[in-house]
């Protein structure tokens, strides 16, 4: 009996073999193709539109991982060769201006390369007679006062000025920054710094570095008993959204405020109009941006914002910018040319394709010139695919075929209802959330055609039609999320293509990825095991029984033929 069952054995186990090979080939190491895991970190401002570009990274098998600790964090990761790539808001400073700490590479050969644009918004929790205020309008110097401790109660003669003499509740105000090293807070304060030196500049010099030069700081002090410190934006939008927070207010990427369908207040623009930080209005602030053209430059691509700060078109939102990702530039012990491969292919697909997700999340896609300044950049990368940019298929919302030298959404951007400017109004409703798209009125608006202006629904003020997002397709405004979604199916639409996106639906507030995707960490090794694993037991229910059952019942048949004295 022991030899049968051994050929039984035998039989079985190369049955399972052969399948198994069959199905995914001998189990190896990862195959040459196959896409080394990469990891990077910093910036908290940008994760939403990361983690949406990882999501969609895994399933073309590239995996990637990002920790957003904080713009300070990803380049001292960066220079310590701690991570594969950083990000930021602002390019390494030499000497941290609070901490008097290095803040470069140290000696760690990179590249900057702008990835998303945004806006740094203003994120509040204010109720008056028990509904969330959503329409609320401050001015720059407003907003600084407030984040400088001389303006300390909702009901102040300057936010009351600002709104055009309505009166707010009698309520304190919290100021909500953040307690890491946060690109968000260099921006804010870079703007202070230039817009508002006579009130930023003595606070700089009482709270965040006394006898430095006036200017920036990642660090932004907690100036008061009120003051709350928050370490993300994650934490910051948290804190603001929840119940307790009433009369609280901090500086937050508008992605982080869409996600949690709170407001932001319309800020004051040099041209006299209180504005949102939509997709365009950033679109057209960052039309006035100057970018450092120098390629032998360490600062290449970097940004220099004052044209944006005092762009005068009605569309502005004053405090637009870029981030930025910081590329390896040469082999060391943290970069292969394994791993250069994986974030050049990671960068190609989100400097195009990836660029059409901004908008839906509360970003702005990136223009024709920097995508294709960005392509060059990645060419430095030791082990990156060279590509060349093909416009016509990155499906980009700034592309515009027929003006290659323009940017389709600055052009296409709707201009501010009346009743947001200084000495009319506010606007009833248009708030993020409300279903305007952050634009005007209280109904919802319908964008059809190209342009996509000829709204549907009235303002308080009697403005109607702009509610409607540009595009060339057609598409309703959410009035949950804010978004244009197909009237038909619910699903989110690129305003600027009419193009469904991701898989968000109808009241939903966008697909965003994980921010730190640990199944990223796996080796393709690891993955082709399991592959392999799942065949055998496949065949371990579907082809063993049957096989065990024929060997039984040849058995039986010669017993019983031996039985019968055959």
């Amino acid at each position: 009996m022991a030899r049968p069952r051994r050929r039984f054995a035998s039989a079985a186990l190369a049955l399972l073999l052969a399948a198994a090979v069959g199905m995914f080939g001998a189990v190896s190491p990862a195959s040459a193709d196959a896409y080394y895991p990469i990891a990077g970190s910093g910036s908290t401002w940008s994760a939403n539109a990361i983690s949406q570009w990882i999501s969609d990274a895994k399933t073309f098998g590239l995996p990637v991982s990002y920790t957003s600790n904080g713009s300070s964090a990803g380049r001292l990761d960066f220079a310590n060769k701690l991570n594969d790539f950083g990000v930021s808001e602002i390019p390494y400073q030499g000497t941290d201006p609070l901490t008097g700490n290095a803040d470069n590479s140290h000696g760690r050969p990179f590249a900057y390369m702008p990835i998303v644009a945004g806006g740094t918004s203003f994120m509040y929790h204010l109720t008056v007679g028990g509904q969330l205020l959503r329409d609320l309008r401050l001015s720059g110097q407003t907003i600084t006062k407030i984040f400088t401790g001389q303006i300390t109660d909702w009901s102040d003669d300057a936010i009351t000025a600002d709104n055009n003499g309505r009166k707010l509740p009698k309520k304190k105000i919290v100021p909500v920054v953040r307690s890491d090293g946060s690109g968000t807070s260099a921006q804010f304060s870079l703007w202070m710094s230039k817009q508002y030196k006579d009130i930023w500049c003595p606070f700089f010099d009482a709270k965040v570095a006394p006898g430095k030069p006036c200017g920036l700081t990642s660090n932004y002090p907690t100036f008061s008993g009120d003051t709350v410190a928050q370490g993300s934006s994650v934490q910051m939008a948290g804190y603001i959204s929840a119940e307790y927070a009433e009369g609280a207010i901090g500086y937050v990427e508008y992605s982080y405020a869409r996600s949690k369908n709170f407001p932001v207040a319309k800020m004051l623009n040099a041209s006299g109009y209180f504005v949102e930080p939509t997709d365009y209005n950033v679109a057209v602030a960052l039309t006035q941006a100057q970018i450092n053209q120098q390629k032998d430059s360490d600062l290449y691509l970097t940004q220099v914002l004052d044209g944006v700060y005092s762009n005068q078109d009605p569309r502005t939102y004053p405090l637009s910018s870029y981030s930025y990702m910081i590329l390896p530039t040469s082999l060391d012990q943290r970069i292969t040319a394994d791993k250069g491969r994986s974030l050049g292919a990671f960068a190609h697909y989100f400097l195009c394709q990836g660029q059409r997700k901004a908008g839906p999340l509360g970003y702005s896609p990136l223009p024709l010139n920097l995508v294709q300044a960005g392509f060059d950049q990645v060419a430095k990368v030791p082990g990156a695919e060279q590509q060349q940019l093909n416009p016509s298929g990155c499906d980009n919302p700034t592309f515009d075929p027929a003006d290659p030298g323009s940017n389709r959404l600055a052009k296409t951007a709707p201009m501010p209802p009346a009743c947001d400017h200084t000495g009319q109004g506010p606007c009833a409703g248009g708030g993020t959330g409300d279903g305007s798209a952050g634009n005007t009125g209280t109904g919802t608006g319908q964008g059809t055609g190209q342009g996509g202006n000829a709204g549907q629904g009235t303002g308080s003020d009697g403005n109607s039609g702009q509610q409607g997002q540009n595009g060339t397709g057609t598409g309703a405004v959410d009035p949950v999320t804010g978004q244009t979604v197909d009237p038909a199916t619910g699903e989110a639409v690129d305003p600027a293509t009419g193009q469904v996106i991701g898989s968000t639906r109808k009241g939903g507030s966008g697909a965003v990825g994980s921010a730190t995707e640990l199944a990223a960490l796996r080796s393709e090794s690891t993955d082709t095991t399991l592959g392999v694993l799942a065949a055998v037991e496949l065949v371990l229910v579907l082809v063993v029984p049957a096989f065990v059952a024929r060997q039984i019942g040849r058995r039986r048949g010669r017993r019983a033929a031996e039985g019968n004295g055959e």
